[in-house]
């Protein structure tokens, strides 16, 4: 009995120093948290989408009290929440952040079953990177889009789905918050964030290809093939060629459509502008009657100078 009662004496004194002694430790090593890491938290809208470049809203909000400490807050900015999220971050930490124009992620490939036929025929795992793990895919272009959904897959706002039709991904924009989900689950990287632009109106390069224009050409129908009529028709030095690749920097485009109308393949693209009116026919102009040739003026008959006949009548009398 005194046996069991000195162990549980013993055990209790080494429990209770040990507690003690980690009682001290957490107090020595403690890591204090700034208290506005997680009111800043609480205002954003949690869908840890690592849109923001962080890994979840916590990695966020860190950011962005040690970004007010340093005085600035460029460079962060929550795709989920948008400007009005940020502008009550920005008050709860007594700072301005600059107005960011809104952005929509856009597939750069427009390579339909009937723009891009199918050359091969796939048969294993039934993902994009998979596919592309195994070389070109099913048709003949190495760069576009492989059809298999990766992207849909890693959305988490139900923002993008496959066009059973043309076999394309296509983005929902008023469900599209920009989050790169995306782009990073692309494996031939054909999805791009560009700027939404006023009214919904963008024009870019609907195209990835990198080969030399005959080759470009021949695997799509569709595809920019880098002659460089677009770059000579900008004025405002937004469109650059790059391996045979033209590309619109949206931050210089002011989205004349010039370029539109002179690429020989259709490769860029114009959305969501207003279609034009056709312009009425012109009408032909009607000929003028054509003036009578004035008619020849008629001579004037010479009349027989008339006989006096009362001469003749004497005459006649006298014989």
């Amino acid at each position: 009995m005194n046996s069991i009662l000195s162990a549980v004496i013993v055990l209790g004194v080494i429990a209770l120093i040990a507690a003690v002694i980690l009682y001290a430790c957490s107090k020595k090593f403690a890591v204090k948290e700034d208290p506005r890491i997680g009111q800043v938290s609480a205002l954003l809208p949690q869908a840890n989408c690592g849109g923001c470049g962080f890994p979840g809203c916590s990695g966020m909000a860190s950011a962005l009290v040690k970004g007010a400490d340093a005085g600035s807050l460029e460079g962060l900015f929550c795709p989920v929440g948008g400007q009005e999220v940020m502008s009550q971050v920005a008050d709860l930490l007594g700072m301005a952040v600059a107005n960011t124009d809104p952005m929509v992620a856009v597939v750069r490939c427009n390579g339909t079953c009937e723009h891009r036929p199918r050359i091969a025929e796939y048969d294993g795992l039934h993902t994009c990177a998979a596919m592309n793990s195994t070389g070109a895919g099913e048709t003949g272009c190495g760069f576009g889009c492989l059809g298999c959904g990766d992207c849909v897959k890693a959305c988490q706002f139900d923002a993008i789905h496959m066009n059973p039709e043309t076999g394309l991904p296509e983005v929902d924009e008023e469900k599209c918050i920009a989050c790169g989900a995306c782009t990073k689950a692309c494996p031939r990287h054909i999805i791009e964030l560009r700027k939404k632009g006023p009214k919904g109106r963008r024009v870019y390069v609907q195209c990835v290809n990198k080969d030399k224009g005959a080759v470009a050409k021949k695997s799509c129908s569709v595809a920019c093939i880098g002659c460089g009529k677009c770059q000579k028709a900008c004025k405002f030095d937004a469109i650059t060629i790059e391996n045979n690749l033209s590309y619109i920097d949206f931050n210089k485009c002011r989205m004349c459509t010039k370029c539109v109308d002179e690429c020989p393949t259709g490769a860029i693209v114009k959305v969501n502008f207003p279609v034009k009116k056709a312009k009425p026919a012109a009408e032909a102009p009607v000929a003028a009657p054509k003036a009578e040739a004035p008619k020849a003026a008629e001579a004037p008959v010479a009349e027989a100078p008339k006989a006096d006949l009362t001469q003749t009548a004497k005459e006649e009398e006298k014989a």
